[in-house]
Protein backbone atom coordinates (compact mmCIF):
# COMPACT_ATOMS: atom_id res chain seq x y z
CA UNK A 1 0.00 0.00 0.00
CA UNK A 2 1.24 3.55 -0.85
CA UNK A 3 1.98 6.15 1.89
CA UNK A 4 -1.05 8.39 -0.62
CA UNK A 5 -3.11 5.47 -0.10
CA UNK A 6 -2.38 5.11 3.97
CA UNK A 7 -3.35 8.50 4.28
CA UNK A 8 -6.79 7.71 2.57
CA UNK A 9 -7.33 4.91 4.24
CA UNK A 10 -6.58 7.23 7.76
CA UNK A 11 -9.01 10.12 6.76
CA UNK A 12 -11.73 7.52 6.28
CA UNK A 13 -11.40 6.43 9.68
CA UNK A 14 -11.24 10.16 10.97
CA UNK A 15 -14.70 11.12 8.56
CA UNK A 16 -16.33 8.17 10.07
CA UNK A 17 -15.23 8.71 13.48
CA UNK A 18 -16.57 13.01 13.59
CA UNK A 19 -19.83 11.78 12.02
CA UNK A 20 -20.68 9.02 15.09
CA UNK A 21 -19.54 11.71 17.65
CA UNK A 22 -22.16 13.58 19.20
CA UNK A 23 -21.88 16.64 19.72
CA UNK A 24 -20.56 18.14 16.20
CA UNK A 25 -22.85 19.99 14.01
CA UNK A 26 -23.12 22.92 16.28
CA UNK A 27 -19.20 23.97 15.98
CA UNK A 28 -18.89 23.41 12.49
CA UNK A 29 -21.77 25.53 11.86
CA UNK A 30 -19.92 28.34 13.63
CA UNK A 31 -16.90 27.48 11.87
CA UNK A 32 -18.69 27.31 8.20
CA UNK A 33 -20.16 30.47 9.00
CA UNK A 34 -16.51 31.91 9.62
CA UNK A 35 -15.87 30.59 6.58
CA UNK A 36 -18.75 32.23 4.66
CA UNK A 37 -17.59 35.61 6.08
CA UNK A 38 -14.70 35.68 4.56
CA UNK A 39 -15.89 34.03 0.94
CA UNK A 40 -18.26 37.08 1.19
CA UNK A 41 -15.65 39.18 1.42
CA UNK A 42 -12.97 37.88 -0.78
CA UNK A 43 -14.98 35.96 -3.13
CA UNK A 44 -18.08 37.97 -4.65
CA UNK A 45 -21.31 35.59 -6.17
CA UNK A 46 -20.10 35.08 -9.81
CA UNK A 47 -16.69 35.18 -9.62
CA UNK A 48 -15.91 31.86 -11.46
CA UNK A 49 -17.32 29.47 -14.09
CA UNK A 50 -15.10 26.68 -12.84
CA UNK A 51 -14.06 26.52 -9.01
CA UNK A 52 -11.76 23.93 -7.43
CA UNK A 53 -12.13 22.66 -3.19
CA UNK A 54 -8.92 20.71 -2.39
CA UNK A 55 -10.75 18.65 -0.12
CA UNK A 56 -14.06 17.64 0.86
CA UNK A 57 -14.12 16.50 4.78
CA UNK A 58 -16.20 19.56 6.19
CA UNK A 59 -19.32 18.61 3.45
CA UNK A 60 -18.92 14.99 4.05
CA UNK A 61 -19.19 15.30 8.18
CA UNK A 62 -21.67 18.26 7.91
CA UNK A 63 -23.28 21.20 5.73
CA UNK A 64 -19.61 22.29 5.00
CA UNK A 65 -19.23 25.10 2.33
CA UNK A 66 -20.47 23.53 -0.96
CA UNK A 67 -23.11 25.69 -0.91
CA UNK A 68 -21.52 28.96 -0.45
CA UNK A 69 -19.34 27.92 -3.38
CA UNK A 70 -21.73 26.67 -5.59
CA UNK A 71 -23.75 29.85 -5.53
CA UNK A 72 -20.04 31.73 -6.70
CA UNK A 73 -19.03 29.24 -9.63
CA UNK A 74 -20.35 27.75 -12.50
CA UNK A 75 -19.49 25.05 -12.19
CA UNK A 76 -18.29 23.79 -8.60
CA UNK A 77 -15.33 20.29 -7.89
CA UNK A 78 -14.17 18.43 -5.16
CA UNK A 79 -10.91 16.87 -4.45
CA UNK A 80 -10.24 14.38 -1.70
CA UNK A 81 -7.76 11.54 -1.47
CA UNK A 82 -11.03 9.03 -0.16
CA UNK A 83 -13.02 7.87 -2.13
CA UNK A 84 -15.28 7.09 0.70
CA UNK A 85 -15.59 10.64 1.85
CA UNK A 86 -16.37 11.65 -1.44
CA UNK A 87 -19.22 9.14 -1.53
CA UNK A 88 -20.38 10.93 1.84
CA UNK A 89 -20.13 14.50 0.80
CA UNK A 90 -21.89 13.57 -2.74
CA UNK A 91 -24.84 11.70 -0.26
CA UNK A 92 -25.28 15.39 1.65
CA UNK A 93 -24.98 17.26 -1.40
CA UNK A 94 -26.51 15.59 -4.67
CA UNK A 95 -25.12 18.49 -6.71
CA UNK A 96 -21.32 17.94 -6.32
CA UNK A 97 -19.19 16.90 -8.89
CA UNK A 98 -15.76 15.08 -6.92
CA UNK A 99 -12.96 13.57 -7.99
CA UNK A 100 -10.16 11.47 -6.02
CA UNK A 101 -6.92 12.94 -6.28
CA UNK A 102 -4.05 14.22 -4.22
CA UNK A 103 -3.48 18.10 -4.20
CA UNK A 104 0.37 17.59 -4.03
CA UNK A 105 -0.44 15.88 -7.73
CA UNK A 106 -3.74 17.11 -9.12
CA UNK A 107 -5.52 15.21 -11.75
CA UNK A 108 -6.27 18.34 -13.98
CA UNK A 109 -4.80 20.20 -17.09
CA UNK A 110 -2.71 22.95 -16.98
CA UNK A 111 -5.40 26.37 -16.95
CA UNK A 112 -8.26 24.63 -15.90
CA UNK A 113 -9.70 26.70 -13.13
CA UNK A 114 -10.62 30.47 -12.49
CA UNK A 115 -10.67 29.55 -8.35
CA UNK A 116 -9.77 27.30 -6.19
CA UNK A 117 -10.64 27.23 -2.25
CA UNK A 118 -8.41 25.34 -0.09
CA UNK A 119 -9.60 25.89 3.60
CA UNK A 120 -7.06 23.74 6.14
CA UNK A 121 -6.15 21.02 3.45
CA UNK A 122 -2.26 22.04 3.35
CA UNK A 123 -1.42 22.00 6.78
CA UNK A 124 -2.12 17.91 7.13
CA UNK A 125 1.21 16.78 5.48
CA UNK A 126 4.12 16.00 7.28
CA UNK A 127 6.55 18.21 5.67
CA UNK A 128 6.80 21.93 4.64
CA UNK A 129 7.92 20.99 1.51
CA UNK A 130 4.57 18.94 0.52
CA UNK A 131 2.81 22.55 1.02
CA UNK A 132 5.26 24.15 -1.76
CA UNK A 133 4.79 21.29 -4.15
CA UNK A 134 0.75 21.82 -3.53
CA UNK A 135 1.03 25.71 -3.89
CA UNK A 136 2.94 24.62 -7.18
CA UNK A 137 0.28 22.48 -8.43
CA UNK A 138 -2.25 24.90 -7.49
CA UNK A 139 -0.78 27.13 -9.38
CA UNK A 140 -0.48 25.35 -12.88
CA UNK A 141 -4.23 24.10 -12.66
CA UNK A 142 -5.23 27.63 -12.20
CA UNK A 143 -5.65 29.88 -15.55
CA UNK A 144 -3.40 32.87 -16.18
CA UNK A 145 -5.35 35.67 -13.83
CA UNK A 146 -7.14 33.04 -11.72
CA UNK A 147 -7.28 32.63 -7.87
CA UNK A 148 -6.53 31.46 -5.35
CA UNK A 149 -8.15 31.71 -1.49
CA UNK A 150 -6.46 29.18 1.25
CA UNK A 151 -5.86 29.01 5.11
CA UNK A 152 -3.27 27.26 6.91
CA UNK A 153 -3.42 26.68 10.51
CA UNK A 154 -1.88 29.63 12.20
CA UNK A 155 1.69 29.19 13.21
CA UNK A 156 2.25 33.01 14.87
CA UNK A 157 -0.23 31.62 17.25
CA UNK A 158 1.44 30.26 20.27
CA UNK A 159 -0.97 27.49 21.02
CA UNK A 160 -0.67 26.41 17.64
CA UNK A 161 3.34 26.59 17.73
CA UNK A 162 3.51 24.95 20.98
CA UNK A 163 1.01 22.07 19.67
CA UNK A 164 3.20 21.35 16.43
CA UNK A 165 6.16 21.38 18.77
CA UNK A 166 4.22 17.89 20.83
CA UNK A 167 4.01 14.53 19.86
CA UNK A 168 0.94 13.83 17.71
CA UNK A 169 0.43 10.65 20.30
CA UNK A 170 0.16 12.65 23.16
CA UNK A 171 -2.08 15.61 21.75
CA UNK A 172 -4.74 12.57 21.11
CA UNK A 173 -4.41 10.59 24.07
CA UNK A 174 -4.95 13.98 25.95
CA UNK A 175 -7.97 15.13 23.85
CA UNK A 176 -6.13 17.97 22.52
CA UNK A 177 -6.28 17.38 18.77
CA UNK A 178 -9.30 15.21 16.86
CA UNK A 179 -6.65 13.98 14.24
CA UNK A 180 -3.14 14.41 12.56
CA UNK A 181 -2.09 18.16 12.64
CA UNK A 182 0.42 18.48 10.25
CA UNK A 183 3.45 21.38 8.92
CA UNK A 184 2.15 24.78 8.81
CA UNK A 185 2.55 28.57 8.48
CA UNK A 186 2.55 31.32 9.75
CA UNK A 187 1.41 34.77 8.09
CA UNK A 188 5.03 35.72 6.68
CA UNK A 189 5.61 32.12 5.96
CA UNK A 190 2.52 31.78 3.81
CA UNK A 191 3.21 34.77 2.00
CA UNK A 192 6.91 33.60 1.13
CA UNK A 193 5.61 30.46 0.25
CA UNK A 194 2.79 31.70 -2.00
CA UNK A 195 5.45 33.73 -3.79
CA UNK A 196 8.10 31.27 -4.34
CA UNK A 197 5.51 29.20 -6.08
CA UNK A 198 5.06 32.33 -8.19
CA UNK A 199 1.43 33.64 -7.03
CA UNK A 200 0.89 37.37 -6.66
CA UNK A 201 -0.18 37.68 -2.77
CA UNK A 202 -3.03 40.24 -3.03
CA UNK A 203 -4.53 39.88 0.40
CA UNK A 204 -4.08 38.27 3.85
CA UNK A 205 -6.47 37.74 7.06
CA UNK A 206 -6.43 36.49 10.19
CA UNK A 207 -9.07 33.48 10.96
CA UNK A 208 -11.08 32.35 13.92
CA UNK A 209 -10.26 33.91 17.14
CA UNK A 210 -12.41 32.67 19.72
CA UNK A 211 -10.64 30.15 22.21
CA UNK A 212 -11.07 27.03 20.09
CA UNK A 213 -10.48 23.90 22.53
CA UNK A 214 -13.07 25.77 24.87
CA UNK A 215 -15.35 26.58 22.35
CA UNK A 216 -15.32 23.36 21.19
CA UNK A 217 -16.00 21.78 24.44
CA UNK A 218 -19.05 24.16 25.11
CA UNK A 219 -20.39 22.99 21.74
CA UNK A 220 -20.63 19.75 22.22
CA UNK A 221 -22.43 19.89 25.82
CA UNK A 222 -24.81 22.54 24.57
CA UNK A 223 -25.62 20.37 21.56
CA UNK A 224 -26.36 17.85 23.80
CA UNK A 225 -28.19 19.48 26.49
CA UNK A 226 -28.13 23.42 25.68
CA UNK A 227 -31.65 25.04 24.45
CA UNK A 228 -32.42 26.80 21.78
CA UNK A 229 -31.59 30.16 23.94
CA UNK A 230 -28.63 28.99 25.10
CA UNK A 231 -27.51 27.51 21.35
CA UNK A 232 -28.12 31.09 20.05
CA UNK A 233 -26.37 32.74 22.62
CA UNK A 234 -22.60 30.37 22.35
CA UNK A 235 -23.52 31.09 18.20
CA UNK A 236 -23.60 35.32 19.26
CA UNK A 237 -20.88 35.07 21.56
CA UNK A 238 -18.01 33.09 19.54
CA UNK A 239 -18.67 35.24 16.51
CA UNK A 240 -17.90 38.40 18.46
CA UNK A 241 -14.35 37.30 18.36
CA UNK A 242 -14.25 37.94 14.77
CA UNK A 243 -13.90 41.67 15.62
CA UNK A 244 -10.19 40.64 17.28
CA UNK A 245 -9.38 40.46 13.62
CA UNK A 246 -8.78 44.43 13.46
CA UNK A 247 -6.72 44.64 16.29
CA UNK A 248 -3.02 44.45 16.05
CA UNK A 249 -2.38 41.51 17.79
CA UNK A 250 -5.18 39.43 15.31
CA UNK A 251 -2.80 37.47 14.00
CA UNK A 252 -1.40 36.23 17.75
CA UNK A 253 -5.01 35.05 18.44
CA UNK A 254 -6.23 33.40 15.07
CA UNK A 255 -6.18 29.94 14.95
CA UNK A 256 -5.93 29.88 11.01
CA UNK A 257 -4.20 32.67 8.42
CA UNK A 258 -5.82 33.34 4.97
CA UNK A 259 -4.33 34.75 1.95
CA UNK A 260 -6.20 35.46 -1.28
CA UNK A 261 -3.98 34.87 -3.97
CA UNK A 262 -3.41 35.31 -7.91
CA UNK A 263 -1.33 33.14 -10.70
CA UNK A 264 -0.40 36.45 -12.86
CA UNK A 265 -1.79 37.48 -15.97
CA UNK A 266 -1.25 40.38 -18.56
CA UNK A 267 -3.20 42.85 -16.34
CA UNK A 268 -0.90 41.87 -13.19
CA UNK A 269 0.00 44.40 -10.16
CA UNK A 270 3.43 44.10 -9.69
CA UNK A 271 4.64 40.89 -8.22
CA UNK A 272 4.60 40.26 -4.09
CA UNK A 273 2.00 43.04 -3.60
CA UNK A 274 0.24 42.33 -0.62
CA UNK A 275 -1.88 43.94 2.05
CA UNK A 276 -4.61 43.55 4.89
Amino acid sequence: MTHTELEARYWEEVTGECQAAPGQSLWRSHSDWVYARLLALWLPPGTASRLLKTDLFDEAVGEGLYPVLASRSTTTVGLDLSTATICQAQAQHPGLLATAGDVRRLPFANDTFDVVFSNSTLDHFRSRAEIHDSLAEILRVLRPGGQLLVTVDNLANPLVAVRNLLPFGLLRRLGLVPYYMGATLGPRGLRRALLRAGFEVMRLAAVLHCPRLLAVALAQRLERQGSPDQVARFLERVRRFESLERWPTRFLTSYYVAALARKPGPDSAPRGEAWS
